[in-house]
């Protein structure tokens, strides 16, 4: 097995047992819960160790969004998938809102589920040791941190993505369609507010460093330090 585990929190068992065989002939651990109370417990005894969490919206005792509010507060990185049978734009924006890293709509491909799966914990592994400055923006690639000014700020997966791509990019101009090709690592046929909800919470996390990440009407964003 490798090293990797992921958390399935879903309360219909047969559709945990179905990702659990697909995910593990992946080679990949798997931890089941199927409530939201014993997503939290499991969740508080394996954080150290759960690289990444499939979460159903609906279910027993505590929601998705509910499981996702308590694991953000305490966890701004760990990659969440969130598993839906609503596929409806208002609840998509809510929960990119409150930090959902990724949307998969029932019913889905298993197999496709899985390669979302992959290409998240992909990106999710450092790549370069090195430190990069955009006037006291810095970004750790190995850490996957970012500080402001030497302040370290909490970024979701998502965010942390989106970033790096625009500060990779300086000084150019970013269609959304590229940007959701690009940071979501696949083609979103979603709203593309999208973005601009990820764009509005880390441009207020970066503070006054901000207005370096403009906004190119009738295309989408750039980061240019003037």
């Amino acid at each position: 097995m490798s090293d990797i585990t992921i958390l399935i929190v879903d309360d219909e068992s047969r559709m945990r047992k179905l990702l659990k065989d697909f995910l593990v002939q992946k080679n990949y651990n798997v931890l089941e819960a199927e409530d939201g109370e014993r997503a939290l417990n499991i969740y508080e005894e394996n954080k150290e160790k759960i690289d990444l969490i499939l979460l159903d919206v609906m279910m027993p005792k505590l929601d998705g969004w509910s499981v996702l509010r308590n694991i953000r507060q305490g966890n701004k990185k760990i990659p969440i998938i969130m598993l839906t049978a609503r596929a409806e734009e208002q609840d998509e924006l809510f929960g990119f809102e409150l930090g959902v890293d990724e949307y998969i709509t029932k019913p889905f491909s298993p197999k496709i589920l899985v390669a979302r799966v992959e290409a998240i914990l992909k990106r999710a592994k450092p790549d370069s040791k090195e430190l990069k400055s955009y006037d006291g923006i810095v970004i750790d690639n190995e850490g996957r941190k970012v500080t402001v000014d030497g302040k370290q700020i909490d970024l979701s997966f998502r965010e942390y993505e989106l970033l790096k791509y625009l500060l990779d990019n300086e000084n150019i101009a970013l269609s959304r369609d590229k940007i959701l090709n690009t940071v979501w690592n696949y083609d979103y046929y979603g709203d593309s507010r999208t973005i601009d909800s990820h764009i509005k919470k880390i441009r207020h996390k970066l503070g006054k460093k901000g207005k370096y990440i403009q906004t190119i009407r009738g295309i989408g964003y750039k980061f240019e330090i003037k």
